[in-house]
This record gives C-alpha cells, sequence and structure tokens, in this order.
C-alpha cells in the first residue's frame, strides 16, 4: 500500500521487523511478544484516528505506547533474550517515530 504519511510508513517498517524479531522469542517470553506486538498495531490505529481527528490527547496516547515498545524492547536485553545491537537499532527507530509525533504536537 502506497501511504503518503512518514510517520506510517516509520511505524510499518517497525512493525514488520519487530514481527521478524518476536519469532525467536523463547516460549516464556510470549507476554512480551504479545504486548510488543499489540501495542505496535495499536499505535498504526491510533495514529490513523488522530490524522483524522487530530486530537492532542490521541498523540500523547500514541506517545505513551512507543514508550511502553521501547521499555519492551529493553526488557527483552536486560534478559539477555536480544543482542544490544538489536534492541540499540529498534530503540532508535522508536526514537525517531517519538520526535515525529512531538512535531506532530507542535503543530496544533
Amino acid at each position: 500500500m502506497n501511504d503518503r504519511f512518514l510517520i506510517v510508513k516509520r511505524i510499518k517498517k517497525f512493525i514488520f521487523s519487530i514481527d521478524n524479531l518476536v519469532i525467536n522469542l523463547p516460549r516464556k517470553e510470549i507476554i512480551v511478544k504479545d504486548r510488543l506486538l499489540t501495542d505496535s498495531f495499536d499505535i498504526l490505529e491510533l495514529i490513523y484516528i488522530a490524522n483524522s481527528n487530530n486530537s492532542k490527547d490521541i498523540k500523547i496516547s500514541i506517545l505513551s505506547k512507543l514508550s511502553m515498545c521501547d521499555f519492551y524492547l529493553e526488557y527483552l536485553y536486560e534478559k539477555k533474550i536480544i543482542s544490544k545491537k538489536i534492541c540499540m537499532k529498534k530503540s532508535s527507530e522508536l526514537n525517531e517515530i517519538i520526535r515525529m509525533v512531538y512535531g506532530w504536537i507542535k503543530c496544533i
């Protein structure tokens, strides 16, 4: 699908990369796996909703879910399930999206 909205492109790219990552997670981390994927999909949905009605509250919800995804990655790194390199790469992708959302909030 051809999206013109840059934040949507970035979050979709993040979701596809996370999907490849969570396939290899141990069974005991199934809760973190589910939460990471669920929150990622929720972020995408909230971005579409916020784009249509321009609500600041929804954009703040997007930021909180992005922060939670960052925490899940940090948790997986601390448990030595993912490497530091993967954690840093995914966290930098999230930070880029967070900066875009903050810029989006400032435009209100």
